[in-house]
C-alpha cells in the first residue's frame, strides 16, 4: 500500500508567477545570477546565504546571488534570448543540452561536476484532498471519468514533463506497448482542466484556487506545503511506480567569461555537492547524491520504485523527438482534449 502523509495549505510564499528575483546579501562587490526552475525557490533561499558566507570567508569578497525562477523550459529560453545567467540549475537535462547547442554551455557540461553535474534528484508523487475522498491510490485512478487532475504544462515545465513521462512509463510497463501507453496518457490528460506554466502555478491552482481532485508534482513540493502552513488540508500518496527526476546544473560560459565570474560561479555549483550543500538539499526534501547524507536523512524519503528516462524511454533525445517536438505525441494528445 502506498504510504500517505498529511500535509497542509501553503502560505502566501507559495505564489505562482513568472521569473522573480531575490537577492542575498545586499551591497555586494560581486553578483551572480542563478536561473532555476519553479519549485527550487525555497532551496536556494538557504543555499545562497550559506555559500555567500563561505565565499566571504575564503575569498574575502562580498557576494550577492540573484535568483530567477519559472517553468524550466521557459527559463532556458530566457537565457537563450539574452538573460545573463552565470549558472543554470534546472530539473531536466534537455534544457541544459539546448544551451550547449546554442554555444552557451560546454558540450562536456556533465563532466565538469560530480555525479554527471546532478547534485540531487526527486520523484513524482500525488497530492490529494484531506482524507483522500476520491480514493486515489495509483496511476489507474487518475484516468477515471470525471476526475480532475492538476499538472503543469509539459511543454514549458520540467515538472509537467516528468509527470507525462512517469505516466507513460507506468502504462508502458503495464500494457507492454506504446499504443497502450498512449491511450492511458491520452485519458489522463483528458482529465486535466488547466495547464499552468510551471510547478508552482499548478500548486496554487490546486491548493489556493481549490481546482482539481489531485495534484501531480515533485516530492519536495508536497513536503513544502506540509511545512509552510498548518491545517489538515491534504494527503500525500506515493504511486507504485514513478520516475527519477534528476536536477542538473551548469556554468553559462558566455556569461561568466563576459562578466569575469567564472571562479565564483564554479565554486557556487561545487558547493551544491559539498557536505554543507548536500545537507541543505536534504533538509528541503530533495534526495541528495552523497550516500552518507542520504543515509542520515533516510527517514525523510520513503522507498519508491522508480525508473529513469534512459532505462525505460530510450533517453532524452528520443523523448524530445517523439513526444515533445512540435507536432509530437504530446501535441497530438492535447489537441484531442
Amino acid at each position: 500500500m502506498s504510504p500517505t502523509r498529511t500535509v497542509f495549505r501553503p502560505a502566501l510564499a507559495l505564489v505562482a508567477g513568472l521569473a522573480v528575483l531575490q537577492a542575498v546579501p545586499a551591497f555586494a562587490d560581486t553578483t551572480l545570477l542563478n536561473v532555476s526552475y519553479d519549485v527550487s525557490r525555497e532551496l536556494y533561499k538557504d543555499i545562497n546565504p550559506a555559500f555567500a558566507a563561505q565565499w566571504q570567508r575564503t575569498a574575502g569578497e562580498k557576494l550577492t546571488i540573484n535568483q530567477s525562477h519559472g517553468g524550466s523550459s521557459k527559463q532556458v529560453q530566457s537565457v537563450v534570448a539574452g538573460l545573463d545567467a552565470d549558472v543554470v540549475t534546472m530539473n531536466q537535462a534537455p534544457d541544459i543540452e539546448l544551451l550547449a547547442r546554442q554555444g552557451l554551455v560546454s558540450p562536456e557540461w556533465r563532466k565538469a561536476l560530480p555525479h554527471a553535474a546532478t547534485p540531487y534528484t526527486t520523484t513524482t508523487i500525488f497530492l490529494v484532498r484531506k482524507g483522500n475522498p476520491k480514493g486515489i491510490k495509483d496511476w489507474p485512478d487518475l484516468v477515471r471519468p470525471g476526475l480532475q487532475v492538476i499538472v503543469p504544462n509539459p511543454k514549458t515545465s520540467g515538472n509537467g514533463r516528468y509527470t507525462y513521462l512517469a505516466a507513460w512509463g507506468y502504462a508502458l510497463q503495464k500494457t507492454g506497448t506504446d499504443a497502450g501507453a498512449r491511450d492511458f496518457v491520452t485519458r489522463l490528460f483528458a482529465n486535466v482542466p488547466v495547464l499552468d506554466g510551471g510547478g508552482r502555478g499548478a500548486t496554487t491552482t490546486f491548493t489556493q484556487r481549490d481546482i482539481g481532485d489531485v495534484l501531480i508534482t515533485f516530492e519536495n513540493e508536497a513536503v513544502l506545503i506540509d511545512q509552510e502552513v498548518g491545517g489538515d488540508k491534504f494527503d500525500v500518496v506515493y504511486p507504485s511506480l514513478s520516475i527519477e527526476a534528476a536536477a542538473p546544473v551548469a556554468v553559462v560560459n558566455k556569461v561568466v567569461n563576459k562578466r569575469g565570474t567564472r571562479k565564483v560561479a564554479e565554486a557556487y555549483l561545487n558547493f551544491l555537492f559539498a557536505p554543507e550543500g548536500q545537507e541543505i538539499i536534504a533538509k528541503h526534501h530533495f534526495r541528495p547524491v552523497d550516500p552518507a547524507v542520504l543515509k542520515k536523512y533516510a527517514s525523510r524519503f520513503p522507498t519508491v520504485k522508480t525508473f529513469t528516462v534512459e532505462q525505460k524511454l530510450g533517453g532524452w533525445d528520443a523523448v524530445q523527438k517523439v513526444h515533445f517536438a512540435d507536432g509530437g505525441v504530446y501535441d497530438q494528445i492535447v489537441v484531442k482534449r
